[in-house]
């Protein structure tokens, strides 16, 4: 007798191939049958007139310490996410060192990578979380926030690198818009991706540029995960500025172009046209180095400030000088400031000469973040559409205010791009969150939806799924995803969170 049956689904294994109406079977966590006359069951669900998809991956979150969350945390459940990569853009929660705990949530300062995942194993997610090392916290590890790497310091990392693989790391991520991972040349990178290629891990990179330099930074990209042999995954596929408008067909075809020549790569994109992130990216890399505290002294003295004023504005700098020449001042929504009468006005909105007030923004809380809304929706859909793009939600914790990614990304793909504009078929949507995530990070028994996999399924009405969040007002719960299963237990009933932890940390290698 199975456990549970869900009868008279739409149901899709999650390779794109067209739905089918059928009933699912399952039995001590896993799909044991998908069809007709499947015989009794425990429990029966009815699910006429609704999809029944694997349980959504997410190739890009960061939900690092969601699990160190005082309660159950259910914002991705609710969106139909069961697995979440983490450990994105070169920033992982360990390794670390008393030297640079200063960078690392203070209830993970200190930590190998090993005793990370331990930690969040008990403290208890509340769906799976599988996790990247990240070359930029590696680089904090071995060298702190120095430019230049040494020799020792590059042993260190790679030893590091391979510690992480070894506990259970799924891949190497790099940030190299940020510091300290905007100080490593391409030689470094490649080094540490050869330590991944001895586990036939991925590389995932949010890359030098997204702006003005995508077409460099894209080769260099394809280039560290062709002469390692790994797999490669572009984060965040975006053509931002108003100055590379348009790119999205470069960037599609240099994808396609590397796949051809034989190299694994995929890519990821949310459904927003604009992004979120720290306001110290804007600043050359330049600005950071020696940490925060040089920062601050470079921002309190005038003459620097118009050095790097003058190094952000010089196109002949090219890539990796900061976010500043692919922004006008609308573009930039102030999200977070330790000033409340700041956060949520633009920064055209602030008296002065914009680059001025950025400088003493960051000079009061160089901590503070935005929002960025530099991208045009016809490249937005041409990189969702292509086959090689999954979705991801670059998502964070769900605390404190927020870019409505973090809770409707998955939802608004659905309603809004799938059923509202067509930009994908329903069978190959539900492929670019299920299947193809899963087989990039080696999740071989989740992200389908057939016997013998892990019973991680969503049940969503394809008529109502959608969010209604907005950038003022993020924090909307998603509504149409009706029942969530991790491993077969229930944690979303009929739209409501059944309480709980019940989540795992999925370790390379293991199920």
């Amino acid at each position: 007798m199975h456990d549970l049956l869900l009868s008279h689904g739409s149901v899709h294994d999650g390779f794109g191939t067209p739905a089918k109406d059928a009933d699912v079977a399952i039995t001590h966590g896993r799909i044991t049958a998908v069809g007709r006359d499947l015989g009794p069951a425990r429990r029966v669900i009815d699910v006429s007139g609704m999809v029944v998809a694997p349980g959504f991956v997410d190739p890009h979150s960061h939900s690092d310490t969601v699990p160190f969350l005082d309660e159950p945390q259910p914002f991705k459940l609710h969106q139909g996410v069961t697995t979440e990569i983490v450990g994105n853009c070169g920033f992982s929660c360990g390794p670390s060192n008393p030297e640079t705990a200063g960078f690392m949530p203070a209830v993970l300062a200190g930590q190998t990578f090993g005793e990370y995942l331990d930690a969040a194993r008990a403290a208890g997610p509340s769906n799976n979380l599988a996790f990247m090392v990240g070359h930029n916290t590696l680089r904090l590890a071995a060298g702190g926030m120095e430019a230049k790497l040494t020799g020792e310091a590059l042993d260190r990392m790679r030893d590091l690198a391979a510690e992480a693989f070894e506990a259970g790391a799924v891949g190497l991520s790099s940030g190299l818009e940020y510091v300290p991972g905007a100080y490593a040349d391409i030689d470094e990178l490649v080094a540490l991706a050869l330590v991944a290629r001895r586990w036939n891990l991925t590389y995932a990179t949010h890359m030098r540029s997204e702006s003005e330099g995508l077409a460099d930074a894209l080769d260099e990209a394809i280039t560290v995960a062709t002469r390692a042999g790994v797999r490669l995954q572009v984060s965040h596929c975006k053509a931002s500025g108003r100055a590379v408008h348009g790119s999205s067909a470069m960037l599609l075809a240099k994808l396609a172009g590397a796949r051809r020549a034989g190299l694994d790569v995929r890519a990821d994109v949310y459904p927003y046209r604009a992004f979120g992130t720290g306001l110290v990216a804007v600043l050359p890399p330049l600005a950071c180095e020696g940490g925060q505290d040089a920062l601050l002294a470079r921002l309190a003295d005038p003459l620097t400030r118009t050095a790097l004023r003058e190094l952000a504005e010089d196109p002949a700098t090219g890539t990796g000088v900061g976010l500043w020449r692919e922004l006008h001042p609308a573009d930039v929504q102030i999200l977070t400031h330790t000033d409340p009468e700041v956060a949520g006005r633009r920064l055209a909105d602030l008296p002065g000469d914009p680059w001025e007030a950025l400088c003493d923004l960051l000079r009061r809380d160089p901590h503070a973040s935005g929002v960025f809304h530099t991208m045009h929706d016809d490249d937005v859909t041409a990189i969702m559409a292509d086959p090689l793009v999954s979705i991801g939600s670059d998502g964070g914790p769900p605390v404190g205010p927020n870019h409505p990614r973090t809770f409707g990304t998955f939802p608004t793909f659905l309603g809004t791009y799938v059923r509202e504009r067509e930009v994908v078929p329903m069978p190959e949507a539900i492929r670019k969150v299920s299947s193809a995530v899963a087989a990039q990070f080696g999740l071989t028994d989740r992200g389908w939806l057939g016997p013998g996999a892990v019973a991680d399924v969503c049940v969503f009405d394809p008529a109502t799924i959608g969010h209604d969040g907005t950038y003022e007002v993020p924090d909307v719960r998603p509504h149409g995803v009706r029942h969530v299963f991790l491993a077969g237990h229930e944690v979303v009933a009929e739209g409501e969170f059944t309480g709980g932890r019940h989540g795992t940390v999925l370790r390379r290698g293991a199920s």
